[in-house]
């Protein structure tokens, strides 16, 4: 934290000069912190350069007010500069909020069906849909790595694709700082499909946001790998392949299993259960180290535990609730197409003012 704009500019002068070292510039993975750091100390070090030099007019203005002839014009810019002084002040401890480490990330999605049997199922497929079609009105990438995919007969005769779990990654700039707080536990309530009698039931699914792990962050020793081959299938035998196609990763030490068998390419599968693998590896030692202030993460936005509940989706009320923020909103058609923006947006408002607080310093005069 700095004390003050001096401390600010010099730290800003060694990343600089950081940016001029072949040693740095040789370093891909360095070069990114040090651009990352430069890109965040930018507007902290404008925003507290202009809160300073109206502080400075302030007192200007005030030794002009003891002028007959210059006060009136002398307090008309006090009282200016006095109101903009608290709206610098916020913007700058905003600005001092530090960013997050896995900001600007690509990442992996999972959802998962949970309690609900059939129409946790079918719950998981709808929320998947959501993400996809909010990942198109962003412009992101979204690639599906593994999918698991279950054919639900309806009461009334219809039928409907839901899944058990299906694993994407996406890929745009800002898809980790949108999507970070989806992690926990979805309920919805409605009436399912295959309910003859028009009853509500509650199910649910759960949500996994992860960014995909860079090299530095995981070391995986194939030694510590047991790698299975085996011929993928689906519902009703549907994209069975006639080769041995589909991979199953076991990281030995931690016990994790990923499953890949969505293309056709056994190293394709590979490839892109290795992603997973180091993604989920990551996670698990993210939230480790988030351990040591839970308590500090749960007044912000939640603790990001797959386990958490963290919102309702209510059909017959077209109500949807985050239960973090305590957010409701009566326009869940409109959000489960793909309409996620007010969530997205109150959910990082909330996670700044949470951070702004935190923040809560004398700024120097």
């Amino acid at each position: 934290m700095f004390r003050n704009l001096d401390e600010a500019q010099a730290r800003l002068a060694e990343l600089d000069t950081a940016l001029l070292n072949p040693a740095v510039v040789g370093n891909p993975t360095r070069l990114k912190e040090v651009t990352r750091d430069r890109a965040h100390l930018v507007p902290v070090v404008e925003t507290w350069a202009e809160l300073d030099r109206a502080r400075r007019e302030i007192a200007e203005a005030l030794e002009m007010a003891d002028d007959p002839d210059m006060r009136e014009m002398a307090w008309e810019e006090v009282n200016r500069l006095r109101a903009v002084v608290p709206e610098l002040e916020t913007r700058l401890r905003r600005s001092l909020i530090p960013p997050d480490p896995f900001e600007g990330r690509e990442i992996i999605l999972e959802v998962r069906a949970g309690t609900g049997g059939d129409e946790a199922a079918l719950f998981a497929a709808d929320l998947f849909r959501m993400y996809e079609r909010y990942a198109g009105t962003q412009g992101w990438r979204l690639e599906v790595m593994d999918r698991s995919e279950i054919l639900v007969g309806g009461a009334a005769g219809k039928s409907a694709l839901g899944y058990k779990e299906v694993i994407c990654q996406i890929t745009g700039g800002d898809a980790y700082k949108h999507l970070r707080h989806e992690s926990g536990v979805h309920r919805v309530q409605r009436v399912p499909l295959t309910e003859a009698q028009g009853r509500i039931h509650t199910s649910a699914a759960t949500v996994a946001i992860m960014p995909v792990a860079e090299a530095v962050e995981v070391d995986i020793q194939e030694k510590d790998l047991r790698i299975d081959v085996f011929r993928a299938g689906g519902p009703g035998g549907q994209s069975v392949n006639t080769t041995d196609s589909a991979v199953r990763i076991t990281h030995l030490p931690t016990g994790t299993v990923v499953i890949c068998q969505d293309e056709k390419s056994q190293h394709k599968n590979k490839a892109k259960a290795m992603k997973v693998l180091a993604a989920r590896i990551l996670e698990a030692k993210q939230a480790a180290a988030d351990a040591a202030h839970a308590e500090q993460r749960r007044a912000q936005v939640g603790s990001g535990d797959r386990s958490e509940r963290i919102r309702t989706y209510n059909y017959p009320q077209n109500r949807l609730t985050d239960h973090r923020i305590g957010l409701t909103l009566y326009s869940l058609d409109r959000v489960i197409e793909g309409e996620l923006e007010p969530v997205v947006t109150a959910l990082n408002d909330h996670l700044i003012e949470s951070m702004v607080k935190e923040l809560n310093f004398g700024l120097d005069d």
